[in-house]
């Protein structure tokens, strides 16, 4: 346990070191034209954060807990997107690659400022069929969960069991307290028009290494084995769109299956299956969003499986609840999240929630000042004491976009 704990602190931060930007750049920004010129287009989008931030870490263990001043990016982290459009004959193609950079460097290798590529692809569209998507982006099994996040563009939680405080990427926002993050993969997906409101997607995922534990724990180091997939991981989403009463909803349903085989006979195979869902309800200055996933045999923090966790077919399953309120320039939300993992995540039962309040004031179209407050809690279940922690941190930055 001691070790895989090691291995997560190690780990995350790197995972997550440019997470998360699918946010701004599906969403509906100012790109700047760079081309356009017989019916192809290219232009570039981008983000920029920082945030002085200040964390009181208070864990099982008197060593661990202190008082952690930062100065870093938030959940988001800042990137430079390139988009290509060209219309040939009935077909609309196009294509995305977005490059992702962290802002700090290393100690221990001085200037470290990590650069990770995590779109690359290409479509092919119709008006009449739809879209097929073929390269590197997100996954679909909760991806609206993450999109439509009120705190997405604010900072979120940071535990310190999860090596965040301390870490040189982003913060996790509400990863791991109410969905699972949707990592970036090689996939081809089809999308439909939207009909009526209603637009359905499939793809077929490159797998990843989900096999679990032996049936002899003695075996784990001395085991000769590989872990393989005969069969793609399988994802879906369906979305909603529709008004009512004077509201607008966006509801949605996704859900992905996968599973893993060792050449090893006494390592135990794992299915791997989950869904994610919620609805989002928009009425004039407000704004309530009700989101979940339940799963078994992932890990609760990422779909994609980083640091290769020895998996089980146990449970995890989480939910968050947010609303906000928007009045000239400005916006507040509110938000709860809270996931339970029966042990998949660190080798141990335990519940993880987060508590955030925050505060946007938009300065311009582009520039947004952000403040603040977010309480994450992980309990260790079983009388696992060693995993309980209460970090607080206030956060004050600013975002530009273009």
């Amino acid at each position: 346990m001691h070790n895989k704990k090691k291995t997560c602190t190690k780990i995350l931060p790197l995972a997550l070191a440019s997470a998360v930007a699918m946010g701004l750049s599906q969403s509906a920004m100012a790109e700047i034209v760079l081309y356009d010129q017989n019916d192809t287009t290219f232009s570039t989008d981008g983000y920029f954060n920082t945030f002085y931030v200040h964390s009181k870490v208070d864990r099982d263990g008197e060593q661990f807990d202190r008082n952690q001043s930062r100065v870093k990016m938030g959940f988001l982290p800042n990137y430079i997107g390139f988009n290509f459009k060209k219309q040939v004959g009935d077909l609309k193609l196009g294509g995305r690659s977005s490059f992702w950079v962290t802002i700090n460097d290393s100690e221990t290798n001085g200037t470290e400022s990590g650069i990770d590529v995590r779109q690359f692809y290409a479509t092919v569209a119709n008006d009449e069929w739809g879209e097929v998507l073929f390269g590197k982006d997100f996954g679909l099994f909760g991806r609206s969960n993450i999109l439509l996040d009120e705190m997405l563009t604010g900072y979120g939680q940071v535990s310190d069991t999860l090596g965040l405080v301390d870490g040189g990427g982003v913060s996790f926002g509400n990863i791991g307290t109410g969905y699972p993050y949707p990592f970036p993969t090689a996939q081809v997906t089809y999308r439909s028009p939207v009909m009526s409101g209603l637009r359905v997607a499939v793809g077929i995922m490159d797998p990843v290494d989900t096999s679990g534990v032996a049936d002899d724990p003695a075996d784990q180091t001395t085991q000769l084995d590989k872990a393989y997939q005969d069969t793609p991981r399988f994802e879906t989403e369906i979305t909603y769109q529709f008004e009512a009463g004077g509201a607008q909803f966006y509801t949605w349903l996704s859900g992905m299956q996968q599973s893993s085989d060792n050449t090893d006979s006494s390592v135990r195979d794992v299915d791997s299956k989950g869904i994610g869902y919620g609805v989002q309800a928009k009425m004039g200055a407000f704004s309530l969003t009700a989101s979940g996933f339940q799963a078994e045999g992932i890990n609760p923090f990422f779909t994609n499986n980083v640091g290769e966790a020895q998996l089980r077919e146990i449970d995890s399953d989480g939910y968050l609840l947010q609303g906000s309120y928007r009045f000239g320039k400005n916006r507040v939300a509110l938000s709860y999240g809270k996931t339970e993992d029966d042990g998949n995540g660190l080798g141990s039962a335990a519940d993880f929630e987060t508590r955030g309040v925050a505060f946007f004031h938009s300065v311009n179209d582009n520039l947004t000042l952000v403040a603040e407050l977010n309480e994450f809690e992980a309990r260790g279940r079983n009388g696992n004491s060693a995993l309980d922690e209460d970090t607080r941190t206030v956060a004050i930055g600013a975002a530009l976009s273009f």
